[in-house]
């Protein structure tokens, strides 16, 4: 048994949702070997073969997966998956966009956002908004997985020496098309990485009031922002900060809810965090339901409190 990791990278580095996706092929058995498919990447293999558990390193190396448009790497994936019995990419947009187009192509069910493995064939995975978990077994031969990172510790990325191979790569597929891409540049840690999270919600009012407020607390503790679904429709931040069902699911060390009210669609994105920290106006607010620790507050007048009792 053999599994084929799809790794994540942006040209220069891994992304960290890889090494959690690793460790769940590594708790299904067998020998893991990881696809890195890209343009001129060999600087990315080599940091894929250091990686704990890793057995061989497959590169993909042509111009027309630079732009990693599913269509293409999906293409190169199928040249090599029959030999696989399992096929795993994180859960992030990468790994949505490109594991449901393989697993049409090898006509079998995905088995979508795995939370652990109890067996090769056997995986579990939240439904309902995280109120329920499913047990899913699958009987096809070759299984297309994609893995929750938070559900899953990382492999250390140092200390292999695994192979690496090149493999042929796939003809442009021509149904799409890279445009542009804008980056956002931030001085914070990632949101999906991040130890520490200061998230809020609608409670704060304005996109205005929520850089006032909330900037200085994520800065004197080196946090990452997030949001609330509200939040963001409300316009306050941009859909990247947004924490949630349909956001970015993150489990930190640490998660401040300021101004949240705890709808479901939140919670599901990030009730695993070690600590929760709720500061709420509405004593009755569900966020205190899942929350270690709830002020019950002013909002306005708690984060600044709480600011200068750090700084202190």
């Amino acid at each position: 048994m053999t599994n084929l990791v799809v790794l994540e990278h942006d040209g220069a580095g891994i992304k960290a949702a890889t090494l959690n996706t690793i460790a769940a092929a590594k708790a299904i058995g067998g020998d893991i070997d990881v696809l890195v498919a890209g343009y001129n990447v060999a600087e990315v293999a080599g940091a894929a073969a250091k990686i704990a558990g890793v057995s061989k390193v497959l590169v993909a190396d042509a111009p027309q997966l630079q732009a990693g448009l599913a269509e293409n790497i999906e293409a190169t994936v199928m040249s090599i998956a029959k030999t696989y019995s399992h096929i795993l990419a994180p859960a992030t947009a990468f790994g949505k966009n490109i594991a449901p187009r393989i697993a049409a192509k090898l006509d079998v069910a995905q088995i979508s956002e795995i939370t652990a493995v109890v067996s090769g064939d056997t995986f579990e995975r939240p439904i309902y908004a995280g109120n329920a978990i499913a047990t899913v077994q699958s009987t096809d031969a070759i299984k297309v997985v994609t893995v929750r990172a938070t559900a899953f510790e990382p492999v250390e990325p140092e200390g292999n020496h695994a192979s690496i191979e090149k493999i042929d790569v796939a003809a442009d597929a021509g149904t799409s098309q890279f445009v542009s891409r804008v980056m956002t540049r931030l001085d914070r840690p990632e949101l999906t990485s991040a130890d520490i999270i200061v998230s809020g919600g609608r409670g704060l009012g304005s996109g205005e009031n929520y850089r006032h407020t909330l900037e200085p607390l994520a800065d004197r503790l080196g946090a990452a922002l997030g949001a609330s679904r509200a939040a963001v429709d409300a316009g306050y931040v941009p859909n990247d900060y947004q924490v949630g069902q349909t956001g970015k699911i993150v489990a930190p060390q640490a998660y401040f809810a300021v101004g949240i009210s705890g709808a479901i669609q939140h919670l599901a994105g990030m009730k695993d965090s070690k600590i929760i920290v709720a500061i709420n106006k509405d004593p009755e607010a569900p966020i205190f339901g899942v929350a270690d620790y709830g002020i019950v507050g002013d909002l306005f007048e708690v984060v600044p409190e709480l600011v200068d009792a750090i700084k202190a």
